[in-house]
């Protein structure tokens, strides 16, 4: 994988780019429309294991805070690793003591601030190189990483915790294919990611077709030590896992784990390399 994340300004192996800049701006009104819709019992509800929608929405001002200071401002000053920490203890342990720290904030207080700074996110994504090196994506084995893959990045996970919200409080996920399709068109970019310890013959593939609207086709191919999501679809792969949008984003973000996402699934060909494809994640856990 050592080539493939030295790949930055030209990583084929991660597929067409992808460009996110322009949903920024909408995806913020869609999170302030729900958190101004809310119901002031609402913001004690659960939207994910030991947070709730509150805790949430404070984490959300903590990515957009974390994102201006790093890329638009230059400032470097905040919290550190401790010795020998990896990568998802850091992020998990710093996201934890922001929301702690956040817990005497109001629900209003946090609406006014996330509507304010969202702007400004949302701004500076808008002219942003999609080609210029940004911050590594751990989950699809990339570091640095194009702007445009980070940026597609955090789209799917600020869209991810708009969802999460909606579900805490009795809505459906938002289905408009604006967002799900390149929300699924990213967290797909982890399909090499997840092959990497998978050997196969020079050639093999393996399809992921999501039906729907918003959904598409992604085809991994075996390229030696490596998979590749450049490479046309192959007129027979080895394997191809069908399934709908619902179960792609939420198995990709670990709403529901392989084992159950592949009740809800259809393979047709090689069972291993389906199943292996099952394990992808696209968010750091």
């Amino acid at each position: 994988m050592n080539a493939q994340a030295n790949d930055v300004l030209s990583p084929s192996w991660l597929g067409a780019p992808i460009d996110a800049r322009s949903l920024f701006a909408p995806e913020q009104a869609a999170l302030m429309a729900t958190l101004r819709g809310l119901a002031p019992a609402d913001w004690a509800r659960e939207a994910v294991p030991d947070w709730t929608v509150r805790d949430l929405a404070a984490h959300l001002l903590g990515d957009f805070y974390g994102r201006l200071a790093r890329d638009r401002d230059g400032h470097r000053e905040g919290p550190s690793f401790a010795p020998g920490e990896p990568l998802e203890a850091f992020i998990h342990r710093v996201n934890h003591e922001w929301v702690d720290a956040h817990r005497r904030v109001s629900p209003a207080a946090l609406t006014a601030t996330l509507d304010l700074i969202g702007g400004q996110v949302a701004r500076f994504f808008e002219a942003t190189d999609p080609d210029a090196p940004s911050l590594g994506v751990s989950w699809a084995g990339v570091d640095p990483a194009p702007m445009w893959l980070d940026s597609a990045r955090d789209l799917t996970e600020f869209w991810t915790h708009r969802q999460q919200i909606r579900h805490a409080v009795g809505q459906g996920t938002d289905p408009d294919p604006r967002f799900l399709s390149v929300v699924l068109d990213t967290f797909m970019r982890a399909l090499p990611h997840t092959l990497r310890g998978v050997a196969a013959r020079v050639g093999t593939q393996v399809q992921v077709r999501v039906g729907g609207p918003a959904g598409g086709n992604w085809s991994a191919t075996a390229t030696g030590s490596t998979w590749s999501l450049a490479e046309p679809p192959a007129e027979r792969p080895a394997a191809v896992v069908r399934m709908d949008a619902e179960t792609a984003w939420r198995l990709c973000t670990r709403g529901i784990q392989p084992e159950a996402a592949l009740t809800r699934v259809r393979v047709d060909g090689d069972r291993q390399l389906a199943e292996a494809a099952c394990r992808i994640v696209s968010i750091v856990h």
